[in-house]
């Protein structure tokens, strides 16, 4: 495996016009994390104190509704950040669980570890906005598809936005995202391989 800071790397590079010597530092900021797979890093009720960029593995977050259902919000393969974003920077209890789901390798900074390298890196906050105005993009679709569309839409939507995924998670996680059964998904799938 390439070294754990090669990704984080290129993906920030995409986002900014960082300097080898910017990038150096940032990477240097980040604590590397093996998880094995089911590690919650995050539970609701507690404080996320991380914000963390996947290297190797798959992670998601999700949340347990009134009817004690699991609802997954997003997953996190490699090249994806994950963290609760209000919970991050309002130091406010988290209402959600981030979860391994495969073993995993992360790379985790805290709250005042990022606003230290904001302040020697100015260019990363650049970066980290158009992160967020992106993934807060995805989610409003995400929200309005979950809300209106039919499960084999939100289905299709999963495949498309994470190609390969379907071979690496449990159906019922994937269940848990698109909003029905494993029973039901089994049968969409089985629907639409049969149309191909």
């Amino acid at each position: 495996m390439e070294k754990p800071d090669a990704l984080i790397k290129e993906t920030l590079r995409r986002l900014a016009p960082l300097t080898d010597a910017d990038l150096d530092e940032i990477a240097a900021a980040y604590v590397r994390r093996v998880a094995p797979r089911r590690t919650l890093l995050l539970r609701a009720g507690e404080v996320c104190d991380f914000e963390a960029f996947v290297v190797k593995g798959c992670l998601r977050m999700y949340f347990i509704d009134q009817k004690g259902k699991e609802i997954t919000l997003f997953f996190a393969p490699e090249g994806w950040w994950i963290g609760d974003l209000a919970s991050f920077t309002q130091r406010m209890p988290s209402r959600f669980f981030i979860e391994c789901v495969e073993d995993s390798i992360v790379l985790r900074i805290d709250h005042a570890g990022k606003e230290a390298l904001f302040a020697r890196v100015p260019l990363l906050e650049r970066a980290f906005r158009l992160a967020v105005q992106r993934h807060l993009s995805a989610l409003q679709e995400r929200f309005v598809q979950a809300l209106a569309s039919p499960a084999e839409e939100c289905y299709t939507d999963f495949l498309q936005k994470y190609p390969g995924l379907t071979e690496r998670l449990p159906q019922h996680l994937i269940a848990t995202y698109v909003g029905i059964t494993p029973e039901f998904l089994s049968k969409l799938r089985g629907r639409m391989g049969r149309r191909r």
